[in-house]
């Protein structure tokens, strides 16, 4: 493999003390590359913004060093796993302790989030892999194959598929909807430290301590290549976001691998020395090395990188051009990912005797909020933390570099320049930028959406007449009082229909009162409580709330969504398998009218299903916890498709 040509990409960003003591794990957010979290021998988790000195939160509960931390896809959740074994899951929106899980005998040596479901995989020192559901805050599953420590875990892109990296030599795949190991990876002779799913085909990489990378194929459950003579055991590997490539973190170096066939197309040389982890942002990659109770990051301008199609000659001027390296008419063409494709709820469950993982839902959660904090050290760069815009210029990294000499409880202000708009003078303007009003309007939120003072005061003219009296102000305000009771009160005598319809008749006459009022607040508020009790669902029910579920997933109010998906998920959960077995069972003989009444709720039910389906799909795209929800409910649907 010939030597590629060595250049002169990257620079030290900052370097910050972490922790009180010694840095024990760290990991940088894929979706911004901008956030830094950091666990420590004392016992806190640490959140920082790349490029910025000061703590951005401190999170407290652990009472053991925390040995492994891990971020959600979108940035939003954190999880935590400690020497002695516990869990714990902080809702970063939120600043709160989310889950407390136990049951891990050892060390937690590695974590991962599934990218479409609120599940969290762990492994431990003891060997076990566990996948935990956060909201029954239990073990699902429980996979047992490793002799040693599993160092790394990872979800592949559709949710299907977890592979796993231990210190017993070996990666094994494990299918999800199956409960059960699907292949083993031998031939590394060194623990394995690291794995990585290629973003769109059937590709896994590894990455040892006997230094060397391995690339397998998911199809066909064989080596493709295999990469030799890394300068020092590989922690840190990461494919490009569009796949044409391989990262790999090396002692004091990047590299940059092709593996059909296995080449290498270039070397950038960083300071770094044991890269612990490695992110890309705005055609930047990020990584970031830790040292007793130091952090450092560095910067890598991918623009400056080869990273396809050619092959350095010799190692030479960094001017002199690249050979093109002739396409392999051999090298296959893989299965692409089908984002979500299944989910991980059927197979069998972990039979939960011990104690540690049985847990009492209110002592447990009050013991949570009193055990761990969540410490916002610095408010304005945690509300924009999570938005990152520009790329970092290697003049922030002198700023940064400057600002961090002093205590890093100070609280100092670094800008972020684009790299290609020259700094100019600064624009003081007193007229805010007009603020939109958002897609979907929250469930909680502290004023009404577009309220304007302004717009319940007389307009004035002149200056000079600014002062209003009390009573024209009155009046001005109190124009929409009338409107809204008028609206309240309807609403109110139309639930109070629903009621006496529900007291004299059953739950589906009920429901049809309320569908036929034409208002879906109504809806709402009768849904809000058949879904506290799943026992009232029945199947002729499903048939008339479908269509206004349907109408709820569509609306513009945060509440009335999640009132449409708390629904829709109690009928799938409880009828799809159901509908699936009656539509696909062969035909009675002879006549039976309960059976084919039956039927023909199926048929109505599953028309619907297939209908909203599509509405899930387009919204299972979103952030947040709609997106979250809407991924959810797009894989309890994977059936229909």
């Amino acid at each position: 493999m010939a030597t590629p040509v060595v250049t002169k990409t990257a620079w030290k960003l900052q370097e910050i003390v972490a922790h009180a003591s010694n840095v024990s794990s760290l990991v940088l957010g894929k979706a911004s590359g901008r956030l830094l979290a950091t666990g420590g021998d004392d016992c806190r988790v640490n959140l920082w913004s790349i490029n910025k000195p000061n703590c951005i939160m401190s999170l407290t509960g652990h009472t053991s060093p925390v040995e492994s931390v891990r971020l959600n896809t979108p940035e939003e959740l954190i999880v935590a796993g400690s020497q002695s074994g516990s869990i714990r899951v902080w809702d970063l929106e939120a600043a709160k302790i989310l889950r407390t899980l136990m049951g891990h005998k050892a060390n937690i040596c590695s974590l991962d989030f599934h990218p479409y479901g609120e599940f969290v995989a762990s492994g431990s020192q003891d060997t076990n892999i566990k996948l935990w559901d956060i909201r029954r805050k239990g073990c699902v599953f429980r996979y047992r194959g490793h002799s040693q420590a599993v160092r790394c875990l990872r979800f592949s892109p559709d949710g299907k598929w977890l592979a796993s990296a231990a210190d017993d030599h070996t990666v094994k795949l494990w299918d999800l909807t199956a409960g059960k190991m699907m292949s083993e990876f031998p031939g590394h002779t060194g623990p394995v430290n690291v794995v990585e799913f290629h973003p769109n085909e059937y590709l896994l990489a590894s990455g040892s301590s006997d230094r060397t990378i391995r690339f397998w194929d998911l199809e066909k459950f064989q080596v493709v290549s295999c990469i030799e003579g890394e300068p020092g055991p590989v922690r840190s590997v990461l494919f490009n976001p569009d796949g044409c490539c391989l990262y790999s973190g090396c002692q004091d170096s990047l590299r940059v691998y092709g593996w059909e066939p296995e080449r290498c197309f270039d070397v950038v040389l960083v300071n770094w020395g044991k890269v612990a982890d490695l992110a890309i942002c705005n055609d930047q990659l990020i990584g970031v090395a830790f040292s007793q109770s130091n952090v450092s990051s560095y910067v890598v301008d991918l623009t400056r990188v080869t990273r396809t199609g050619t092959v350095a000659q010799d190692p030479v001027q960094d001017s002199r051009p690249l050979a093109q390296l002739p396409p392999n008419p051999s090298a296959p063409l893989r299965r692409i990912y089908e984002r979500p494709s299944t989910t991980c709820s059927k197979p069998q469950r972990v039979k939960q005797n011990s104690e540690s993982e049985r847990r009492s839902p209110s002592s447990e959660d009050d013991r949570d909020e009193r055990e761990s904090r969540a410490e916002i050290q610095n408010a304005e760069d945690y509300n924009e933390i999570f938005q990152p815009k520009n790329s970092i210029s290697e003049a922030d990294a002198a700023t940064a570099k400057e600002a961090a000499k002093p205590s890093p409880a100070m609280d100092v202000q670094l800008p972020m320049p684009n790299l290609d708009v020259p700094p100019g003078p600064p624009v003081i303007t007193s007229t805010p930028a007009p603020k939109a009003e958002p897609a979907i309007i929250p469930a909680t939120r502290n004023e009404p959406i577009g309220l304007k003072a302004s717009d319940f005061l007389p307009a004035v003219k002149i200056p000079q007449q600014a002062e209003l009296v009390d009573e024209d102000a009155m009046s001005q305000i109190r124009k929409g009082h009338d409107t809204m009771c008028v609206v309240l009160t309807s609403r109110h005598k139309n639930l109070d229909t629903v009621r006496a319809v529900w007291t004299t008749g059953d739950i589906k006459t009920s429901v049809d009162s309320a569908v036929a009022i034409n208002d879906l607040s109504v809806v709402v508020d009768l849904l809000n409580i058949v879904n506290q009790k799943a026992s009232l669902w029945k199947l002729d029910l499903c048939t008339t709330v479908l269509p206004q579920i349907e109408k709820l997933l569509q609306s513009k109010y945060e509440s009335y969504v999640q009132t449409g998906c708390t629904s829709l998920k109690l009928i799938l959960q409880r009828f799809l398998p159901l509908i699936t077995d009656i539509l696909a069972a062969p035909p009675s003989v002879g006549v039976d009218i309960s059976r084919e009444e039956r039927l023909h709720k199926c048929r109505l039910c599953y028309k619907q299903l297939k209908s909203i389906s599509v509405l899930v799909k387009s919204k299972s795209c979103l952030s947040g916890r709609h997106g979250s929800a809407f991924r959810e409910l797009h894989l309890l649907m994977a059936t229909l498709d």
